[in-house]
């Protein structure tokens, strides 16, 4: 949904970001908090959700003292009104060093050979995308010669992650579990890329130079598909992935 929003609207330098609609219901909140931290990409000055009740119940488990939820106001004028599909939205991928207007179909990118893929960060660590990377590499291993690093977005994602089995699922499959961390994102460790390297990532940023040297390439995408992607060795939809791990679920 973010690579759609980017995608097709854009720079929003001084604007505010409001999302609603019947859409939202199927957005759990992990999912909500990545769309709103990666809006800074967006260079929004702030992003927000409408007050449903999944948020409600989220923040009345957090903080049991009486609130009132505050919403737009009837007939708010906004600069801009626009309508996401969910159910036309492909599964994108980020072309390297931009996220705005750099945004295509994951068969177009097919077929690129990746030295690494990354999992985590403030915007794609959060509990849900570990538990759809584990689906993804149940009983899969990742390709020779690739690295593929998981870093929970905290501590308590990390405890979470631990007892649900996603680490072991992680580690069985040859990843790399690390302590929660900016890490590979920020190119501060752990995951610094080589001269040429190729990257796949579902962290906040692909900028030049960003993970490291500036000759590498990095693209951006979802955690499945980068989980997909390692198994595979190059950038993969990760359709099939999925589609064997609910029949699995299922039998």
């Amino acid at each position: 949904m973010f690579l759609y929003l980017a995608n097709t609207h854009g720079d929003h330098a001084g604007h505010n970001i409001e999302f609603g609609g019947p859409g939202m219901g199927g957005l759990r909140i992990d999912a909500r908090r990545t769309i709103a931290a990666m809006c800074t990409e967006l260079n929004a000055e702030f992003a927000i959700f409408e007050a449903d009740d999944v948020v409600i119940d989220h923040v009345r488990k957090r903080n049991p003292a009486p609130f009132t939820p505050t919403g737009p106001d009837a007939g708010a004028r906004y600069a801009a009104r626009r309508t996401l599909d969910l159910s036309q939205i492909e599964i994108l991928v980020a072309k390297p060093d931009t996220l705005l207007n750099n945004a295509v179909p994951v068969r177009e990118v097919a077929g690129t050979e990746i030295n690494q893929g990354f999992i985590g960060s403030c915007a794609n660590g959060n509990l849900d995308d570990l538990e759809i990377a584990a689906r993804v590499l149940t009983g899969r291993r990742v390709a020779p010669g690739v690295r593929l690093l998981i870093t929970p977005g905290s501590q308590e994602v990390y405890r979470q992650a631990l007892k649900a089995g996603y680490l072991e699922i992680f580690m069985e499959a040859g990843a790399v579990v690390t302590n929660p961390t900016c890490g590979a994102c920020s190119g501060g460790h752990m995951g610094l890329l080589g001269a040429n390297e190729v990257c796949i990532t579902a962290s906040t940023r692909n900028n030049k130079g960003r993970m490291g040297d500036p000759s590498a390439r990095i693209y951006m995408g979802s955690p499945a598909t980068v989980a997909a992607s390692a198994v595979t060795g190059v950038i993969t939809d990760p359709g099939e992935f999925l589609h064997d791990a609910l029949a699995k679920v299922a039998s």
